[in-house]
């Protein structure tokens, strides 16, 4: 890779262009993710970001079991608290230890609360993130991984530093100008913010994960259903030690209304949100319902609506920062076009419901990077390219539809609460009504607990988080008996609960696994990923290995196998993988190496040298290869 050669800041032309595969807008969650996940496979880039360093307000802090998978087994403007899945992409390529040592202890998200401040009275709360006793053995069964609480203050550097270390160049300071492409790359132009120097790079694939005001994607002129928004809100960062309040109030939401006060216009309802235990918050401040804001609030207003919210004068408070943003429902209807991807707020935009945002914007990053190494690399036709908007689009529409519905839930919460009355004397009597033993107490009893329950679709969609299912050509499904995935087990609520298969397509289910001789557990999605292909086999499945080795060799690439089962390579120990596999023990179960299942096959198929030929011709079609 050629170094950066600037240019004259009249706009002229540069000296000379540098030249790299991949050149990433942006260093956020879906940035810095792609660049290290790219950096891993060995390809190398650069990636740039307009600002002059890592995000400096913790918008980002849930982190899904998904995505911190996908962050680690090999070294390698919402919240972030990171679940199943995203923890799981984080864990393929060596980044869970770091993220568990800096996320926040999970027993801290034990809760979301409903109060009438930080100090005040609770009127209700709910189990949240696995932490309700009737839901903690689903998520244990999901995956090896917890959901973490991890400020994408935090995030971040940890990408980036992981990306730069492993190859991938980073520039702050830089603001992406335009891009013109051709039949062989991008050129693209930028403009560094300090010099006012413009310089040119030409990639092989540019990738805009440039947020919600994405100019590559602009552009790129790709289609957007803009639905209508849910008004605006205001994201308040400030210092305020209440560890004195937390010891009995212990979650990091807490939903604070206030019936009996004439509320400002501008802060009509509160959800404080940990940052970190427990003396750094984010308010996300929630105007009055269908009013529109005409005045800005001053500081000194900002800090009386926040000591209101705490409850306690006596405690200092410091205001960080106030920023002010749309409740989105926004997605694109493509995410890429030629040789240009984009991925995250870019393509998808909602509210902070469900702690979705970065952990899909991780999530996008983790499949459109394998693709892109194995194109670079020769294994694969850039024909598989066209299967990330194929898979991520729905997923992102699925997103952002579930967190405007969560949002949406809470509207019977405060109704049962009586705090979206018009004054404080109604929504007074309302409150008080929850207190009497009539007809209309009770009414309205069952209201407020039924309206709570329902917010568990927010706060327990483990099959939101994690029940991803993805059609395309990367995916081969005519083996199978039925043409279209139907869950060998039907969940009653598909949003909170996660159905486990082998169908092509969906994720590869997680078992504890062992060796004959008991030594430290392994998970069988630690099996798989690794920036590979790889086949599980069981008893009777020998030639599937054979044909492994013949395939892999005549494809210039590598293809894992391992052998489950009693004296295998490993033991199911708990007999998890015989009763979720799908397929007969000698059958096979090939798994992409972003862990969905990408092919299976019910028995062995005569020898080696059939069983070769079949794994051929699927590998072939998978990878859009002749």
């Amino acid at each position: 890779m050629a170094i950066f050669q600037l240019a004259n800041g009249d706009g002229g032309n540069t000296a000379s262009v540098t030249s790299m595969d991949a050149l990433i807008i942006g260093t956020g969650p879906a940035g810095a993710a792609l660049a290290a996940f790219l950096a891993n496979y060995g390809i190398r880039g650069a990636m740039i970001s307009s600002c002059p360093t890592n995000a400096d307000t913790p918008r980002a802090h849930i982190t899904n079991m998904a995505a911190m998978g996908e962050l680690c087994a090999r070294k390698s403007s919402s919240n972030c608290v990171l679940t199943n899945y995203d923890i799981e992409c984080l864990r393929d390529f060596g980044l869970e230890a770091e993220c568990n040592r800096l996320a926040t202890n999970g027993i801290n998200m034990m809760h979301t609360r409903w109060a009438y401040s930080m100090a005040g009275e609770e009127y209700a709360r709910i189990h949240s993130w696995g932490h309700d006793p009737k839901r903690k053995g689903d998520y244990e069964t999901a995956s090896p991984c917890d959901p973490v609480d991890l400020p994408q203050t935090l995030l971040e550097p940890i990408l980036v530093r992981n990306a730069t270390l492993n190859g991938f160049s980073c520039r702050f300071d830089t603001t992406f100008v335009n891009f013109t492409e051709d039949k062989d790359g991008v050129l693209s132009t930028l403009k560094d913010n300090i010099s006012g120097a413009l310089y040119q790079i030409r990639s092989k694939y540019l990738f805009g994960a440039d947020g919600a005001r994405s100019e590559v994607f602009r552009q790129l002129e790709l289609p957007l259903d803009v639905r209508p928004d849910q008004g605006v809100a205001y994201n308040v960062h400030l210092k305020a030690d209440l560890s004195s309040y937390m010891q009995y109030r212990t979650g990091n939401l807490h939903w604070l209304l206030q019936p009996d006060r004439e509320h400002p216009l501008f802060g009509w309802a509160c959800i404080a949100r940990m940052v970190k235990p427990w003396n750094e918050w984010l308010f996300i401040v929630l105007p009055e319902r269908g009013k529109e804001l005409t005045i800005t609030p001053t500081n000194e207003e900002w800090e009386k609506r926040m000591k209101e919210f705490i409850g306690d004068d006596s405690i200092p408070t410091e205001i960080l920062g106030v920023s002010k943003w749309r409740i989105n429902d926004v997605v694109a209807e493509k995410f890429s076009k030629g040789r240009v991807f984009c991925l995250g707020d870019a393509v998808h935009r909602h509210p902070p419901s469900n702690g979705l945002g970065s952990n899909t914007c991780i999530q996008d990053a983790y499949n459109l990077a394998w693709k892109v190494a194995h194109v670079l690399k020769g294994h694969a036709s850039p024909s598989i390219l066209e299967t990330y908007s194929e898979e991520r689009q729905p997923v992102g529409r699925g997103v952002v539809t579930r967190a405007n519905s969560s949002f949406r839930h809470h509207g019977p919460v405060w109704e049962a609460l009586g705090v979206t009355l018009p004054t404080p004397v109604l929504r007074v009597e309302a409150l008080n009504e929850l207190t009497l033993p009539t007809e209309q107490g009770r009414a309205r009893r069952i209201r407020l607990q039924t309206a709570i329950e329902e917010t568990e679709h927010e706060y327990h969609a483990l099959g939101t988080e994690m029940g991803q299912h993805y059609q395309s050509s990367a995916v081969y499904t005519a083996d199978e008996k039925e043409s279209f995935y139907i869950p060998e087990v039907v969940a009653k609520d598909a949003d909170l609960c996660l159905t486990r298969s082998t169908y092509p397509g969906c994720r590869l289910p997680h078992v504890w696994l062992n060796a004959a001789v008991p030594v430290q557990r392994i998970s069988s999605i630690d099996l798989a990923g690794h920036g590979l292909f790889t086949i599980l086999t069981g008893i009777g499945g020998q030639a599937w290995k054979t044909a492994a080795d013949q395939v892999g060799t005549g494809l210039g690439m590598n293809i894992k196998t391992y052998s489950v089962g009693f004296r295998q390579d490993y033991e199911d120990v708990y007999f998890d993988w015989a009763r979720v596999r799908g397929v007969d023990e000698t059958g096979c179960v090939l798994v992409r190496p972003d862990r969905f299942v990408a092919w299976r096959c019910d028995t062995v198929i005569g020898d080696a040298t059939q069983c070769a030929f079949k794994l051929r011709e699927v590998m072939v079609s998978i990878l859009g290869r002749q």
